[in-house]
């Protein structure tokens, strides 16, 4: 075995012989930290032998799954947690993540099941504050303040839990390293030991991970190719929703997710996001369209508020969105001007979801452009009137996927009229839809009149 002292890049994993000021693979200032790295030859690398099996006579056997008590949350990870899995939870800080992994634990201890609870950023009794606020009272779940890897193992192994909860795993370090923790190696090399503890043991594990000012998870990308379910806790500061959505999941669907509101006693699954979303909307209001969205899995009803108002300035006047794509955007009401004639020179425009949501499929357009033009003409959508549909260069209203459940949604929640691409209503049974009148839209103009 040899030791060699490497430069690793703590932004993109990237090795180097020698430091340098700047990485030159991602092009980050300052990111390269000295490591000194172990090297094992192959005479000392020990091989357990291995021989292949037939596919056909590889056993199957059922994969048992723990209920908790938030229903949102099993959605999210396919019908519960597996035994063995590895779940990867990362988010801003103060977002809500211990708090909804301590509800978990709750949940799970309250089976009369055993939890082990790590934190290496908290005191004990700082969970104890969250927990009596809670509700966490009764089962056996057990604390442990510790950043040592080997240590926390041997108290997993003593315990034998049903669940362990490591939060987070930037702070805790392996003793087998030299690097600090939170470095690329300390995180790879934490993450893939209790990997391994996991499926010796079938201990299902929950990993709090720090995430970039850019949003995604901090720590080499191996650690998300490592576990088996990547979750990312999103929401926005001034609003009480929070959204969890699965970005990797090897036993279920991806890209699921359940909306949460927090509380003064945790977190509140939202039943049904598109009530929540759209309790507060204005009565005939002018600039106001709802959507039919797909989140994840899911059908959601947003509320898109567009205001056009006149400018004073002689100067380009201002197109602001927020929950929207902004080059969309602009796209679109470039799109509206040819097509519709339609003249937005001396306005200015803003585009909003209401509630802090985001929207990034195309499906949106329809409702942005309805919403545009309803402010510019100051007179009000239809009542009751759902809409969605992507728009092309050429004014065309293209077909999107799932039309039938965004129409049951939208019937569920009282609406008496949806607007949709032609393409997609000509594909649906009309035995499958719902009691609602539905108009289909060829292009941007006869949408226009439809409304209008």
């Amino acid at each position: 075995m040899k030791d060699k002292t490497v430069f690793i890049c703590q932004s993109c994993g990237s090795r180097f012989p020698k430091w340098m000021g700047r990485c030159g693979q991602c092009g980050e200032w300052n990111t390269l930290v000295e490591e000194l790295e172990e090297e094992f030859t192959a005479s000392e690398a020990s091989f357990p032998a291995s021989e292949p099996v037939l596919y056909k006579e590889i056993k199957e056997f059922p994969k048992p799954r723990i209920q908790i008590g938030i229903e949102e949350f099993n959605k999210v990870l396919g019908g519960g947690v597996v035994l063995g899995s590895v779940v990867l939870i990362g988010g801003e800080p103060g977002i809500g993540k211990s708090t909804l992994l301590l509800q978990v634990s709750r949940d799970i201890a309250l089976q009369d099941e055993s939890v082990l609870y790590v934190s290496g950023e908290e005191s004990l009794e700082q969970i104890k504050i969250r927990g009596d606020r809670l509700g966490v009272r009764d089962g056996k779940l057990y604390l442990l303040a510790e950043t040592n890897l080997e240590r926390i193992l041997a108290q997993a192994e003593r315990l034998k839990p049903k669940a362990l909860v490591v939060d987070s795993v930037q702070t805790i370090f392996s003793s087998k390293l030299t690097s600090s923790p939170g470095t690329i190696s300390q995180v790879r090399e934490v993450a893939n030991q209790i990997f391994r503890f996991a499926k010796r043991s079938q201990v299902p594990s929950f990993l709090i991970g720090h995430i970039t000012k850019e949003g995604s998870l901090a720590g080499p990308k191996s650690l998300e190719h490592m576990v088996d379910v990547v979750l990312l806790f999103e929401g926005e500061r001034d609003h009480t929703h929070r959204i969890l959505r699965a970005l990797k999941n090897r036993f279920g669907p991806v890209s699921e997710l359940a909306i949460f509101e927090m509380a003064g006693n945790g977190l509140q699954a939202v039943s049904n996001p598109s009530a929540f979303f759209l309790k507060e909307r204005p009565k005939d209001e002018p600039g106001s369209a709802v959507i039919c969205a797909i989140k994840g899995a899911r059908p959601l009803l947003a509320e898109v508020q567009a205001l056009v108002s006149s400018t004073l300035f002689t100067g380009n006047p201002r197109r602001m969105t927020i929950g929207l794509d902004h080059y969309r955007a602009a796209m679109l009401l470039a799109l509206v001007e040819k097509k519709a004639g339609y003249s937005f020179a001396g306005e200015d425009i803003y585009i909003n979801v209401a509630g802090g949501m985001s929207i990034e499929e195309p499906a949106a357009d329809l409702g942005v452009v309805l919403a545009v033009v309803s402010s510019l003409k100051n007179k009000a959508i239809p009542k009751g009137m759902a809409v969605f549909g992507e728009i092309g260069l050429s004014g065309e209203v293209r077909s999107v996927g799932q039309p039938l459940a965004r129409i049951k949604e939208a019937h569920s929640l009282g609406f008496e009229t949806v607007l949709l691409p032609a393409g997609n209503l000509a594909q649906i049974d009309p035995k499958d839809l719902p009691s609602l009148n539905c108009l289909g839209a060829q292009n941007v103009r006869q949408a226009l009149q439809y409304v209008f």
